[in-house]
């Protein structure tokens, strides 16, 4: 079969290549892949995968083989996958903890597109109560983020979006932000949690715009760039205000069922910026480097 694979050359990140067919464990289903979605960590730091693995974690496709000890999906239905390992391939054996079921009126690419950007606004965003509470999220017109803003307007929060230029701005306010900023400087507000996508100088700015019992959850950090702190800008009176790392790679089965949930009561939706076929994974991995894509890239597999 057809599959996505790491390349450690200076054409990569992946390549075509033919691969052999998945053999699923008794726990594991057989999923045939429908759609594939990118991710920027994933492509960008391809050297911590081996070359010629079977890249990829995010999907959607349809059971074309039960896992034959009873447990998951039965033949036929429509699955996420999310954060599971091999995704971008024609078929892959997943175990059902990774799974979620797509229910109907959800269409199977947008599916795709939850995974890794949607369980990890998710997890991160229900670590406290969001109520009456000022949120800010960075970087907020990629795939975390458009889903981040999303889930903490949902929770009551009072939405910032943080992007690089006016032109990302496009479309978040429609999503729930109550305001969408380009610097921080053009605001003098405390927030009680940042989610940061984009890591560098902007960490420092962001705990000095925190508030005390606040939180900065450092989820991704696509500006390539180091966090120096101001001397003295780690001490401070009042409730302590801290800062998380994280990486979760827990099975994301129960978070995608309740994404794909809020997607079929139309209460969340997919932040699909590039649709394509994945013989031009080339020209959406380089869309996604030069950040022309607002939100998710989904590919269709052939």
């Amino acid at each position: 079969m057809r599959a996505l694979v790491v390349d450690h050359s200076e054409a990569g990140p992946v390549r075509f290549a033919d691969v052999d067919e998945p053999v699923p464990s008794t726990g594991e289903a057989l999923v045939e892949i429908r759609h594939i979605s990118l991710n920027f960590g994933e492509l960008n730091y391809v050297h911590q995968w081996p070359a010629g693995a079977v890249h990829g974690h995010d999907a959607a496709g349809v059971v074309v083989r039960a896992a034959s000890d009873g447990s998951g999906p039965p033949e036929g239905t429509r699955v996420a996958v999310g954060m599971a390992s091999h995704a971008w391939a024609e078929r892959v054996a997943v175990s059902p903890a990774s799974l979620g079921t797509v229910p109907e009126g959800v269409d199977l690419a947008d599916a795709a597109a939850l995974g890794i950007a949607g369980v990890t606004a998710f997890r991160v965003l229900r670590k406290r109560s969001l109520l009456a509470r000022d949120v800010l999220i960075t970087g907020a017109s990629g795939g975390v983020g458009h889903f981040a803003v999303q889930l903490a307007a949902l929770a009551g929060a009072r939405v910032t979006a943080l992007v690089g230029s006016p032109e990302r701005a496009a479309g978040l306010r429609e999503l729930g932000a109550d305001r969408v900023l380009t610097d921080l400087a053009e605001t003098g507000d405390r927030f009680d949690l940042v989610l940061d996508t984009v890591g560098g100088p902007l960490v420092a700015r962001a705990w000095s715009s925190l508030a005390e019992g606040g939180t900065i959850h450092l989820v991704g950090y696509s500006s390539g760039q180091e966090t120096t702190f101001p001397s003295g800008a780690l001490f401070g009176f009042g409730e302590p205000r801290t800062i998380a790392t994280y990486g979760d790679m827990t099975p994301t089965g129960g978070e995608l069922t309740d994404l794909l949930g809020l997607m079929a009561a139309g209460r969340l939706s997919a932040p699909v910026g590039l649709r394509g076929d994945w013989q031009d994974v080339g020209d959406a991995v380089q869309a996604l480097f030069a950040r022309k894509v607002h939100g998710k890239i989904v590919l269709d597999v052939a």
